[in-house]
């Protein structure tokens, strides 16, 4: 059919006959029950705080929201079989980055000692975690509230120390421009200082590192706080660390190396909370391949948002660190 009439049909100014909807259903992979079931909550553009929109296609960012809109009907589902940990967020929409990441580090209890597991964490406190699916680097992550509860979506072909930063960047978002407030650029800085001083608190980061010399202290310390080299070097010099020619200097090399190539890189973090979902309902015999039927969704659909913990039907139960104990509760 003509790019026009699939326009018509995604517009509402036409509905598709019965056996078109077969056709769309067969190409999209998707039950032809989806498309007659409740209405999808999509997510608008001005609701979703994105980190590079410059680099951004509106096909890309239209893709990622599409992408939301399907982990919010997963997360509905889940939210009627289980009891999940209940946002436990404190908004700071008048404090300077700085001061709101300390602050928010004492309502947590979290001290001045390293976040082990930033996505643990962050479930622990009510935030629902998905894997942004779409292939992509373009789209590095993106946060919302939804209502009263939070999202927050990551690019999972990133680094494992930048999808850290990205989950401190898109927290930041959440607490300090849930009620607007500054867009554009001077959020993005705002976001960034925040997810700096959250992931690399200054008193711990003064007390190990009073000064540095070489740029292996400086992959060597990254390890302490699962940062990038290149976000270690930059907290460095903010708290002087170093000086400005180290900076420059540590920067250019680093810059060599590429941005795909951490020194040292860590595992990638994964959720924990849809660890504990997948082992509970396989207990009961409930498969992907059940959720898939109940949602009329592909399974690969399932897979992806879950950080591909539900391509194994044996998974471990995560340990946590005493500020992200997490409870799970069946209904």
């Amino acid at each position: 059919m003509t790019p026009h009439t699939v326009l018509r049909y995604e517009s509402g100014e036409m509905e598709p006959s019965g056996d078109v909807l077969q056709k769309i259903a067969c190409a999209l992979d998707f039950d032809v029950e989806f498309f007659s079931g409740d209405d999808v909550d999509e997510i608008h553009e001005e609701a979703a705080s994105f980190r590079s929109m410059a680099a951004m296609t509106a096909r890309q960012r239209d893709a990622a929201l599409a992408a939301g809109s399907l982990a919010f009907i997963f997360s509905d589902w889940i939210e009627r079989e289980f009891d999940l940990p209940a946002p436990q967020l404190e908004l700071f929409p008048e404090e300077q980055p700085e001061i709101a990441a300390r602050s928010l580090r004492q309502f947590w209890g979290l001290g001045e000692r390293p976040i082990k597991n930033m996505v643990h964490l962050l479930e622990a406190k009510g935030v629902r975690v998905f894997a942004l699916t779409e292939n992509t680097r373009t789209v590095d992550a993106f946060s919302l509230w939804r209502g009263e509860q939070p999202f927050v979506f990551l690019n999972t072909l990133k680094s494992a120390e930048r999808s850290r930063f990205d989950a401190a960047h898109e927290l930041a978002h959440l607490v300090l421009h849930h009620h607007g407030g500054p867009q554009g650029r001077l959020a993005e800085e705002q976001a960034d200082r925040f997810a700096s001083s959250f992931l690399m608190p200054s008193a711990d980061v003064k007390a190990v590192a009073p000064r540095v010399h070489t740029i292996n202290q400086v992959i060597q310390l990254k390890t302490r706080w699962g940062v990038s080299a290149l976000a270690m070097t930059y907290r460095l010099h903010k708290l002087g660390s170093i000086t400005d020619w180290q900076y420059r200097t540590f920067c250019i090399r680093l810059s060599e190396l590429g941005r795909d190539k951490e020194p040292n890189g860590m595992m990638r973090e994964q959720s924990a909370i849809w660890q504990k979902v997948l082992t509970t309902l396989w207990a009961e015999r409930k498969t992907k391949s059940h959720i898939a039927d109940d949602l009329h969704m592909p399974v690969h659909e399932i897979e992806n948002l879950l950080f591909g913990l539900a391509n194994s039907q044996s998974v471990t139960l995560a340990s946590f660190d005493s500020g992200s104990n997490l409870k799970l509760v069946t209904k």
